[in-house]
């Protein structure tokens, strides 16, 4: 099966490339941005996968990587590109362009890709999409998150959009939500900060991206009942 990663050379999205690459039944193509080095490392670790240079700030980029999905033949898209910080401002302070800005160099890529993907999963009746969201919509959000959280929240509700007008095509969308970790998207938090979260932490512990890897692998590998779910990875922490 062909898999498409966006963002999978570096942090979480490199977990994930990696993981399902240890599989030789999956051939993989996973963008990157900025992060050529770690690209170039994956592929020189694994014979089925191919890295793609898209930077979702260059609209060029982007519509090349759509026009090329015909030729790629996916099977599965696991959307987890995320182009921006993890905490910024309060939202009071948070001018509208960085909303619309944020908007459109995370959500509209999204969008475009994924269509272009339906397209193809439709003629196939067969298609997995499996979207990288946030625990923050289930907990409470982090202050200084709103533009973030809104990017995932939008994301969380197309995602419910493709598994219903899609099901008849046996193409399923689900998506993930995992708990904070430890990557170079939130590395500029605060160690207090990070040792407060881990003192909290039913496991005292911070989730990885390997464990939050499995969990996609899982997905990729349910069959087609599984659909239209999210998968809150967080210790239970929202118990009630």
């Amino acid at each position: 099966m062909n898999v498409l990663i966006t963002g999978g050379a570096s942090g979480l999205g490199e977990a994930i490339t990696r993981l399902i690459a240890s599989k030789p039944e999956f051939k993989i193509y996973f963008t990157y941005a900025n992060s050529k080095d770690r690209a170039l490392k994956i592929e020189e670790n694994f014979s089925n996968v191919t890295s793609i240079k898209c930077d979702f700030n260059v609209d060029e980029e982007v519509n090349r990587l759509v026009d090329s999905l015909p030729n790629l033949d996916i099977d599965i898209l696991i959307n987890n590109a995320y182009n921006g910080q993890f905490l910024d401002s309060y939202f009071h302070k948070t001018n509208e362009n960085d909303f619309l800005g944020s908007f459109r160099v995370n959500i509209l890529p999204t969008i475009k890709i994924t269509q272009a993907s339906i397209s193809i999963f439709r003629k196939k009746k067969f298609g997995k999409i499996i979207t990288v969201l946030t625990a923050a919509l289930v907990n409470n959000p982090p202050i200084g998150s709103s533009i973030y959280v809104a990017n995932k929240a939008y994301l969380m509700q197309l995602s419910k959009i493709w598994a219903t007008e899609n099901i008849k095509f046996n193409i399923c969308a689900n998506t993930v939500s995992p708990a904070f970790m430890l990557t170079k998207f939130t590395e500029s938090i605060d160690d207090r900060i990070v040792e407060q979260i881990v003192a909290t932490h039913p496991l005292k512990r911070l989730l990885t991206t390997n464990e939050v890897a499995e969990s996609v692998l899982f997905l990729i590998n349910s069959n087609q009942h599984v659909n239209g779910i999210d998968l809150l990875i967080n210790s239970g922490v929202n118990i009630k």
